[in-house]
């Protein structure tokens, strides 16, 4: 260690600790420092063969001294102009700046509002970004592990070595960094972290805006500025699209098995926008919803189990992909929805689980912390630097990418200390509750910001239960979702649709027990990804009958359903009424289209979808009572309801479905107004693959009193069908 005294490094622990990896404060042994009046330059370069200084120029100007075998290197430096460092290694040499010449990177005010949890754009902050320091191009590498006794960056730059690049602790925020000179976007890097607990992890970033495609886990040094948008025209004219009044149809999809390639393998985000693209914009859909595209360790989970929560998945392409994709979207007039997932993390090794040694983004207690039907983590969304984490997360998406809206996974399972726990297992709330406070806040939060900074983006509840005020403003006590799914209206209409036409009369009140509590929220009426796995059969394979029967039960529940109060959304395949369940590992059975029941029912969803954007009375009034009144809504005998949808200055639409396979001739029903009533679509004309039962284009009132109106129409109802009429 005499050496080593002549450099300022007479505390021998400390040197023994940093050659080890354990040191926690590099900066306070490594770069420049001042000892006895001279300038003393220290780098730690391990298997390294010799170290020395360079000009600007190139030109050596001091050889450091080797003063630890573990790779430590001392010197002095002739001046205080700016140096570099030549390392010369067996067969190879290269020249680097010091990481250690540079000063503390982030502002103060930043990591403070991280702290408190108030930093919404951290992306920007926090993770590994492209940036310039005294005219030195280079990597600036920040992550947030307060508990930890030491973290490094690693990556194919070091050798993966953590001895490497350890970086500066920033107190009190807990936050590391580091500037790594001359490192480009595209690197592959992790932390190594030595957590308080004694482990020793390397870890993806948390904020990382790019990964490696999986199994492999590596974060992917990635600039955010680097997409050039030309989607103007859509951001200023999407918000008047977004509101309880506008027409909303989503198709929902998986994007690596909505088309695969010839060898079964996924597509790339400009190969699947290619041919997605116009096709949803042809079926007149106005949106796709992607199941999360969050970059996410396991297949399997489809995106539910996501690890960065601000990198799109690799598995299509790079963001700037993804961002094309969504330009593209928007230039055919088609919106961007993502499934976002807040309520729970994976336990992958290389993820967020026990970061820092410590449990840092999870609870401690597994009774708040894990959760058993996922086996996965919680968030403790009570700790504000986890609370905005995911607030940046979410505003992230619709900054960075322009998405349109977010679908908030699982919202129930945050609502609910005791979700899915039997007694015994959760921990009440302060006041002895169910509730989960801290998730309540976070969630108003989240609607909060996404209501003040982007008024034009939507954000949708998958809520199950009957929590009062989702969709109602935060300042009037509600959590602040612009739509909320209907999950009651799907599993009573779905249950109805599977009995037998004979049984129906027994469950009539499933297809009628919605519109007590229609208005009660802004709904979307979902046919999700949900309902076509894990034995539960496709749409189609849950329709009682005969192959025909089958069909004309599915056009008609899709003809119920667009003629419904509420938002549409369709999961992919169910518009060609594909027969088998859905597999995320092989794309829709598109050849299906060949076979004219299937091409008739994408020919009704086209049509639905067409019908219902055209005309007001079908969206307009959607959140509102005024916009709907029963005809008929207690015929269980027959299987038969009827009903108005309405708007302000719109035609008025008569809705009737005839739910047995027996066609109803001379069937009179009461209308609110004479003159002539346009069948504007009917579910079993031929072109769907219908028996052609109608009325021939139209039918005029009669002034014969029917169900309280003074006027009505005798029609006839098709077998297992849905009949739209128009009054002109």
């Amino acid at each position: 260690m005499t050496e080593a005294r002549n450099y300022g490094l007479g505390d021998s622990a400390a040197v023994a600790a940093l050659v080890e990896g354990r040191h926690g404060d590099p900066f306070a042994l490594l770069g420049p420092h001042t000892v006895d009046g001279r300038r003393v330059v220290r780098t730690l370069q391990p298997g390294a063969l010799g170290v020395e200084l360079i000009d600007a120029r190139g030109l050596p100007v001091a050889e450091l001294r080797r003063v630890h075998d573990g790779g430590l290197f001392a010197g002095i430096a002739p001046d205080d102009a700016a140096y570099r460092l030549r390392v010369r290694w067996s067969g190879a040499s290269h020249d680097t700046h010091d990481p250690y010449a540079f000063g503390t990177l982030l502002a103060d005010d930043d990591l403070a509002r991280m702290a408190d949890g108030s930093h919404v754009e951290l992306f920007r902050v926090l993770g590994a970004h492209p940036v310039t320091l005294d005219r030195v191009h280079g990597v600036r590498f920040a992550v947030w592990a307060p508990n930890a006794q030491r973290v490094s960056v690693v990556g194919d730059f070091n050798s993966w070595d953590g001895r490497r690049h350890p970086m500066r602790k920033r107190v009190p925020s807990g936050v590391w960094e580091l500037f790594v000179p001359g490192l480009l976007a595209g690197a592959r890097y992790k932390y190594e972290i030595w957590g308080a607990d004694g482990s020793l992890t390397q870890r993806a970033d948390p904020v990382a805006l790019a990964a490696e495609l999986p199994p492999a886990t590596a974060s992917i040094v990635a600039d955010p500025t680097a997409f050039h948008w030309t989607d103007g025209d859509w951001l200023r004219r999407r918000g008047a699209l977004h509101h309880a009044g506008s027409p909303l149809s989503i198709y929902e999809l998986h994007a690596g098995s909505w088309l695969r390639g010839k060898n079964n393998e996924e597509l790339h985000w400009d190969d699947i926008g290619e041919r997605l693209i116009p096709y949803v914009a042809g079926m007149g859909f106005t949106h796709i919803e992607l199941l999360p595209i969050s970059e996410h360790p396991f297949g399997g989970s489809w995106g539910y189990q996501p690890l960065g929560q601000f990198a799109p998945t690799s598995r299509f392409g790079t963001p700037e992909a993804f961002a094309r994709f969504v330009d593209r979207c928007h230039e055919a007039g088609v919106g961007v929805i993502v499934d976002w997932v807040p309520a729970h993390f994976p336990t992958d090794i290389h993820g967020l689980a026990h970061f820092d040694g410590t449990p840092l983004y999870e609870h401690a207690d597994p009774r708040e912390g894990f959760h058993q039907d996922w086996n996965t983590l919680i968030f403790n969304l009570g700790r504000n630097e986890v609370s905005g984490f995911l607030v940046a997360s979410a505003l992230a998406w619709l900054e960075r990418f322009h998405v349109d809206g977010l679908r908030v996974d699982a919202v129930a399972s945050m609502l609910y200390r005791d979700y899915s726990r039997k007694h015994g297992e959760w921990v009440p709330n302060k006041y002895g509750g169910r509730e989960n406070l801290e998730s309540i806040d976070f969630l108003r939060r989240v609607n909060q910001l996404v209501a003040e900074r982007h008024p034009d983006c939507m954000t949708i509840a998958e809520e199950s239960t009957a929590w009062p005020g989702v969709t109602q403003p935060v300042d009037q006590g509600g959590l602040g979702f612009t739509f909320k799914w209907n999950m009651g209206w799907m599993h009573d209409s779905l249950d109805f649709m599977t009995h037998d036409p004979i049984h129906r009369r027994w469950h009539h009140g499933e297809m009628t027990f919605s519109m007590v509590y229609a208005y009660s929220e802004k709904f979307v009426l979902p046919l999700s990804h949900d309902e076509v796995v894990h034995g539960k059969r496709s749409l189609l394979g849950r329709m009682p009958g005969d192959e025909w029967q089958k069909f004309a039960n599915l056009r008609a529940y899709y003809g119920f359903m667009w003629g419904h109060p509420g938002k549409k959304l369709l999961f992919t395949g169910g518009e060609i009424a594909q027969p088998r369940e859905w597999n995320h590992d092989a794309q829709i059975a598109w050849e299906l289209l060949d076979h004219p029941l299937h091409l008739g029912v994408q020919k009704l969803v086209r049509d639905l979808n067409q019908l219902y954007a055209n005309t007001p009375a079908l969206h307009a009034w959607d959140s509102d009572p005024r916009g709907f009144r029963w005809v008929i809504g207690d015929d269980a005998e027959q299987s038969v309801f009827a009903w108005l949808r309405m708007a302000d200055g719109g035609r008025t639409v008569l809705v009737v479905s005839n739910m047995t396979p027996t066609p109803r001739h001379s069937f009179r029903i009461g209308v609110p107004e004479g003159g002539r009533w346009r069948e504007a679509l009917n579910s079993d004309a031929t072109e769907y693959g219908g028996s052609g039962v109608g009325n021939e284009g139209e039918r005029h009132a009669q002034a014969v009193r029917a169900q309280g109106f003074e006027q009505s129409l005798v029609l006839s109802l098709p077998p297992l069908s849905t009949v739209m009429f128009v009054a002109d």
